[in-house]
Protein backbone atom coordinates (compact mmCIF):
# COMPACT_ATOMS: atom_id res chain seq x y z
CA UNK A 1 0.00 0.00 0.00
CA UNK A 2 2.10 2.77 -1.24
CA UNK A 3 2.04 6.00 1.25
CA UNK A 4 0.67 4.18 3.55
CA UNK A 5 2.94 5.22 5.95
CA UNK A 6 1.55 8.98 5.95
CA UNK A 7 -2.31 8.34 6.34
CA UNK A 8 -1.61 8.87 10.33
CA UNK A 9 -1.03 12.69 9.70
CA UNK A 10 2.64 12.26 8.58
CA UNK A 11 3.83 11.53 11.83
CA UNK A 12 7.16 9.09 11.59
CA UNK A 13 6.41 7.85 14.75
CA UNK A 14 2.74 6.85 13.56
CA UNK A 15 3.39 4.35 10.53
CA UNK A 16 0.70 2.04 12.00
CA UNK A 17 -1.20 2.09 8.71
CA UNK A 18 0.69 -0.73 6.39
CA UNK A 19 1.03 -3.01 9.50
CA UNK A 20 -3.21 -2.60 10.05
CA UNK A 21 -3.82 -2.91 6.68
CA UNK A 22 -1.63 -6.02 6.86
CA UNK A 23 -3.32 -7.19 9.82
CA UNK A 24 -6.28 -7.18 8.42
CA UNK A 25 -5.93 -8.36 5.11
CA UNK A 26 -4.56 -11.42 6.89
CA UNK A 27 -7.63 -11.77 9.19
CA UNK A 28 -10.20 -11.09 6.85
CA UNK A 29 -9.01 -13.95 4.18
CA UNK A 30 -9.67 -14.11 0.89
CA UNK A 31 -13.48 -15.13 0.56
CA UNK A 32 -15.76 -12.94 -1.55
CA UNK A 33 -17.69 -11.93 1.23
CA UNK A 34 -14.81 -10.78 3.49
CA UNK A 35 -12.83 -8.86 0.82
CA UNK A 36 -16.01 -6.75 0.28
CA UNK A 37 -15.62 -6.46 4.34
CA UNK A 38 -12.21 -5.68 3.59
CA UNK A 39 -12.37 -3.38 1.08
CA UNK A 40 -15.17 -1.33 3.26
CA UNK A 41 -13.04 -1.67 6.63
CA UNK A 42 -9.92 0.04 4.42
CA UNK A 43 -12.12 2.64 3.38
CA UNK A 44 -13.03 3.98 6.93
CA UNK A 45 -9.57 3.11 7.60
CA UNK A 46 -8.24 5.64 5.37
CA UNK A 47 -11.44 8.11 5.48
CA UNK A 48 -10.50 8.31 9.15
CA UNK A 49 -6.86 9.10 8.68
CA UNK A 50 -8.21 11.85 6.02
CA UNK A 51 -10.14 12.84 8.52
CA UNK A 52 -7.12 13.61 11.13
CA UNK A 53 -4.69 14.80 8.67
CA UNK A 54 -7.07 17.69 7.84
CA UNK A 55 -7.38 18.13 11.72
CA UNK A 56 -3.95 18.49 12.03
CA UNK A 57 -3.26 22.13 10.82
CA UNK A 58 -0.11 24.22 10.56
CA UNK A 59 0.98 25.90 13.68
CA UNK A 60 4.69 27.08 12.58
CA UNK A 61 4.93 29.28 9.49
CA UNK A 62 8.03 28.35 7.25
CA UNK A 63 11.44 29.46 9.14
CA UNK A 64 12.28 32.44 6.93
CA UNK A 65 9.47 33.99 8.29
CA UNK A 66 10.34 34.02 11.67
CA UNK A 67 12.76 37.03 12.20
CA UNK A 68 9.60 39.69 10.50
CA UNK A 69 7.42 37.71 12.37
CA UNK A 70 9.20 38.44 15.70
CA UNK A 71 9.59 42.22 14.89
CA UNK A 72 6.33 42.67 13.81
CA UNK A 73 5.74 40.98 17.26
CA UNK A 74 7.67 43.43 19.36
CA UNK A 75 6.16 46.18 17.51
CA UNK A 76 2.68 44.79 18.35
CA UNK A 77 3.60 44.25 22.33
CA UNK A 78 5.12 47.92 22.61
CA UNK A 79 2.24 49.62 21.70
CA UNK A 80 -0.09 47.66 23.54
CA UNK A 81 1.60 46.87 26.90
CA UNK A 82 2.39 42.99 26.23
CA UNK A 83 4.76 40.46 26.33
CA UNK A 84 5.85 38.79 23.73
CA UNK A 85 6.06 34.52 23.94
CA UNK A 86 8.35 32.83 21.16
CA UNK A 87 6.92 29.44 20.96
CA UNK A 88 10.05 27.27 19.50
CA UNK A 89 9.31 23.96 17.42
CA UNK A 90 7.77 22.50 14.48
CA UNK A 91 4.78 21.12 12.34
CA UNK A 92 5.68 17.74 12.68
CA UNK A 93 5.98 17.80 16.65
CA UNK A 94 3.02 16.42 18.37
CA UNK A 95 3.76 17.91 21.73
CA UNK A 96 3.67 20.73 19.99
CA UNK A 97 0.47 20.31 18.74
CA UNK A 98 -0.84 19.58 22.51
CA UNK A 99 0.79 22.97 23.49
CA UNK A 100 -1.28 24.83 20.93
CA UNK A 101 -5.03 23.15 21.73
CA UNK A 102 -3.85 24.14 25.51
CA UNK A 103 -3.18 27.59 24.75
CA UNK A 104 -6.44 28.03 22.62
CA UNK A 105 -8.43 25.76 24.98
CA UNK A 106 -10.72 27.93 27.19
CA UNK A 107 -9.06 28.76 30.17
CA UNK A 108 -6.06 29.98 28.51
CA UNK A 109 -7.27 31.57 25.42
CA UNK A 110 -8.25 35.07 27.38
CA UNK A 111 -5.09 35.41 29.27
CA UNK A 112 -3.32 34.45 26.16
CA UNK A 113 -4.98 37.10 24.05
CA UNK A 114 -4.91 39.38 26.85
CA UNK A 115 -1.35 39.56 27.71
CA UNK A 116 1.06 37.93 24.87
CA UNK A 117 2.06 38.31 21.26
CA UNK A 118 2.46 34.86 20.41
CA UNK A 119 5.76 33.82 17.73
CA UNK A 120 5.46 30.63 16.65
CA UNK A 121 9.16 30.14 15.69
CA UNK A 122 9.58 27.23 13.53
CA UNK A 123 13.00 25.34 13.96
CA UNK A 124 12.48 22.58 11.03
CA UNK A 125 14.31 19.18 11.88
CA UNK A 126 16.59 21.61 14.34
CA UNK A 127 18.27 22.96 11.28
CA UNK A 128 16.48 26.37 11.32
CA UNK A 129 16.33 29.40 13.55
CA UNK A 130 19.34 28.00 14.95
CA UNK A 131 20.33 32.06 15.81
CA UNK A 132 17.30 32.68 17.34
CA UNK A 133 17.39 29.49 19.94
CA UNK A 134 20.75 30.90 20.98
CA UNK A 135 19.89 34.21 21.41
CA UNK A 136 17.30 33.39 23.36
CA UNK A 137 18.30 31.06 25.31
CA UNK A 138 16.42 27.81 23.97
CA UNK A 139 18.66 24.37 24.06
CA UNK A 140 16.90 23.02 21.26
CA UNK A 141 18.58 19.66 22.14
CA UNK A 142 16.29 19.31 25.47
CA UNK A 143 13.61 19.16 22.14
CA UNK A 144 10.36 21.25 21.48
CA UNK A 145 8.20 22.89 22.36
CA UNK A 146 10.12 25.66 24.03
CA UNK A 147 9.44 28.96 25.46
CA UNK A 148 10.47 31.90 25.65
CA UNK A 149 9.29 35.08 27.02
CA UNK A 150 10.18 38.75 26.20
CA UNK A 151 9.41 41.92 27.37
CA UNK A 152 7.95 44.74 25.29
CA UNK A 153 11.24 46.25 24.90
CA UNK A 154 12.24 42.82 23.90
CA UNK A 155 14.42 41.54 26.86
CA UNK A 156 14.69 38.29 27.44
CA UNK A 157 12.62 37.69 30.69
CA UNK A 158 12.58 33.52 30.94
CA UNK A 159 13.54 31.00 28.79
CA UNK A 160 12.47 27.24 29.45
CA UNK A 161 16.52 25.38 29.30
CA UNK A 162 15.02 21.88 30.44
CA UNK A 163 12.77 20.88 28.27
CA UNK A 164 10.14 21.88 30.63
CA UNK A 165 7.25 21.32 27.68
CA UNK A 166 8.88 18.70 25.93
CA UNK A 167 6.15 16.13 27.25
CA UNK A 168 3.64 18.00 26.88
CA UNK A 169 1.37 15.15 26.07
CA UNK A 170 1.61 14.03 29.21
CA UNK A 171 1.01 17.36 31.03
CA UNK A 172 -2.47 18.77 31.47
CA UNK A 173 -3.72 22.19 30.47
CA UNK A 174 -3.09 23.87 33.91
CA UNK A 175 0.41 23.67 33.61
CA UNK A 176 -0.05 26.35 30.62
CA UNK A 177 -2.26 28.42 32.99
CA UNK A 178 0.70 28.58 35.40
CA UNK A 179 2.95 29.08 32.87
CA UNK A 180 0.76 32.18 31.26
CA UNK A 181 -0.38 33.28 34.61
CA UNK A 182 3.48 33.49 35.96
CA UNK A 183 4.88 35.37 32.65
CA UNK A 184 2.21 38.22 32.09
CA UNK A 185 2.98 41.53 32.83
CA UNK A 186 2.05 41.96 36.30
CA UNK A 187 -0.19 44.85 37.97
CA UNK A 188 -1.07 45.08 41.58
CA UNK A 189 -4.32 43.40 42.78
CA UNK A 190 -4.41 41.01 40.02
CA UNK A 191 -4.33 36.89 40.56
CA UNK A 192 -3.10 34.65 38.21
CA UNK A 193 -6.40 33.21 36.79
CA UNK A 194 -7.22 36.91 36.10
CA UNK A 195 -7.60 37.46 32.36
CA UNK A 196 -6.42 41.47 32.48
CA UNK A 197 -6.81 43.75 35.13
Amino acid sequence: MPGAEKCLGGFPHLKRCESIYDRLRTVVGGSPPMRKLSGIALLLLLLSAGVMRAAVRDIYPSPERAKTDLTKALQTAKAQHKRVLLDFGGNWCPDCHVLDIYMHDPQNKPILDANFVVVHVNVGRYDANLDLAEKYQIPLKKGVPAMAVLSETGKLLYSQKSGEFESMGKMKSSAVTQFLGQWRPQQTGCSVTMVSC
